[in-house]
């Protein structure tokens, strides 16, 4: 497992956008053509990394969270560009037209009208790929190369036929994967198999492609891998001896965190917790071998990986799932640092960034540094205390850490100036800053992250742009209009360019 500043030789700086926010016809980002000017801003701006959230699909009924996704392995077939797979021939130009007869917006994803039009123009390509004769033995060969893949293929060709019913709702013998009823399914459900397949080979050829692009372009890779998986995904169906569930195949305890400054109630997630040991004093084999192929899956699709929720590596809360609330949870202790060392072969092409923010206990320190691994600087946490406040750059007590004006989870940086922070936290930035212009509060951000001794810095685009709250990509705890927010064409110019490379000459990070 490489250390990040055995990976990053020289000071860095990046921009986290998710794919879904980037420009297209199509109503949400993809792996066309926008992906690959916007690695060309990147270039041209002097950054070295692009820092996305996970790829994986999403319910879209449940807001499109790509933290509580179907499969954690998989490809958002929503990515999937419909202008290559016209260059394919897999379309013809008169079938991206029928983008037209929907009312998308170049600035928010309307989720429900994407998806259909996506599914309807990747049915159409199935039937064209299928029809050209190779198809069986192309998705042969890439199930053979996938071991994941034909679990999510049956997994969701199932869920379609059960009307996208939680798999713990599906019939008793298929819910519970009895071997005859595995058999059954895989062969009445045959060629919806091979569509999900279909999606999931045009996903990774065209991430690779990408991949290839922004690598040979100087630019790395930022993935985001969520410590915990939704219950209602392959992940769980496929390996319910790894998690905390009962006779009934209902989670008995379910993860979040505990009441805190924000939250008098904390927060209750709902993910299913693991099952750590298959016995008393044993650890579960069958969970480790999952967490290898994950971390071996990661490594093939990004150059490094933020873990969101770093922290339940060394102690986690548990909530029993009768529970309306987090606050009747404990702590347990979570498998440590001899994890890591089993994973040490599944990692070794892989370098991680702990997310380290909330309750940070000294087991989870001791642990993230036992590692060697960076944890997160957030600015806009820095200006609500006094001079000792940890985020603040002149407190920084390593390079070995990855500085953010602030993340998906938070506000915008002048959203969060203008209406949230407090007087006295615009008060301290001002003066921190030595900022004059109110307006250009972002770029001072910026500079005080690209200026502190941290070896990545990363901000938002909606943050190098100046926009306000209203471009706010989530709000915890809130499931409605997160993960929308798009980036129209005409803000990622050269303009922007050359102003983020003179600051990022300037601080030293090109």
């Amino acid at each position: 497992m490489h250390k990040t500043t055995d990976f990053i030789p020289r000071r860095g700086s990046g921009i986290l956008l998710h794919i879904s926010s980037l420009p297209s016809p199509y109503g949400i980002g993809d792996l066309g053509p926008a992906a690959y000017n916007f690695i060309d801003f990147l270039t041209s701006s002097g950054q070295s990394f692009w820092q996305f959230l996970p790829l994986c699909p999403a319910e879209t009924s449940l807001g499109c969270s790509p933290y509580m996704g179907l499969a954690s392995m998989a490809g958002n077939p929503l990515f999937i560009s419909l202008d290559k797979l016209c260059d394919e021939g897999w379309l013809t130009a008169d079938d991206l037209k029928e983008a037209d007869h929907f009312n998308l917006s170049e600035y928010q994803v309307d989720y429900e009208a994407v998806s259909k039009l996506h599914n309807n123009l990747l049915h159409r390509a199935f039937q064209k790929f299928m029809a050209a004769g190779p198809a069986l033995n192309q998705l042969k060969k890439f199930s053979a190369e996938t071991p994941w893949l034909d679990d999510y293929a049956l997994f969701m060709a199932i869920r379609d036929e059960q009307h996208n019913q939680p798999w713990n709702k599906w019939p008793a013998a298929i819910a519970r994967r009895l071997p005859e009823a595995v058999k059954k399914y895989r062969k009445r459900l045959t060629e919806r198999l091979n569509y999900f397949r279909f999606e999931q080979l045009c996903f990774q050829r065209q991430w690779q492609s990408l991949k290839d692009y922004a690598n040979g372009q100087g630019i790395s890779f930022i993935g985001d891998l969520p410590f915990y998986v939704g219950f209602d995904s392959v992940d769980v169906w496929a390996h319910q001896d790894c998690f905390e569930l009962d006779d009934q195949s209902q989670p008995l305890y379910t993860a979040g965190v505990p009441p805190d400054y924000f939250s008098a109630t904390g927060q209750h997630w709902g993910n299913p917790i693991y099952r750590w040991q298959s016995s008393k004093h044993r650890k579960n084999k069958a969970l480790y071998a999952w967490w290898r192929r994950r971390f071996t899956e990661m490594s093939k699709m990004v150059n490094l990986t933020r873990i969101d929720h770093f922290r339940g590596f060394a102690s986690y809360w548990r909530i029993p799932a009768a529970e309306t609330t987090a606050v009747n949870g404990r702590w347990l202790k979570g498998p440590g640092q001899s994890f890591f060392k089993e994973m040490t072969a599944s990692l070794k092409n892989l370098t991680i960034i702990a997310e380290d923010l909330g309750i940070i206990t000294p087991d989870v320190i001791s642990l993230r540094d036992s590692l060697g691994l960076p944890g997160m600087k957030i600015l806009q946490f820095a200006f609500d205390s006094d001079a000792k406040n940890l985020y603040l750059p002149h407190n920084f007590e390593t390079t070995n850490c990855v500085v953010y004006t602030g993340t998906h989870d938070n506000n915008t940086t002048l959203g969060w100036y203008m209406g949230q922070a407090s007087e006295g936290a615009r008060k301290r930035l001002r003066r921190y800053a030595n900022c004059r212009d109110e307006n250009q509060i972002h770029w001072q951000m910026l500079r005080l992250a690209m200026s502190s001794t941290a070896v990545l810095a990363v901000t938002p685009l909606q943050d190098v742009l100046g926009f306000g709250e209203d471009c706010r990509m989530n709000i915890p705890g809130s499931p409605d209009n997160n993960w929308r927010w798009r980036c129209a064409e005409r803000f990622i110019n050269t303009e922007t360019a050359l102003r983020l490379r003179s600051e990022t000459e300037f601080y030293d990070r090109i």
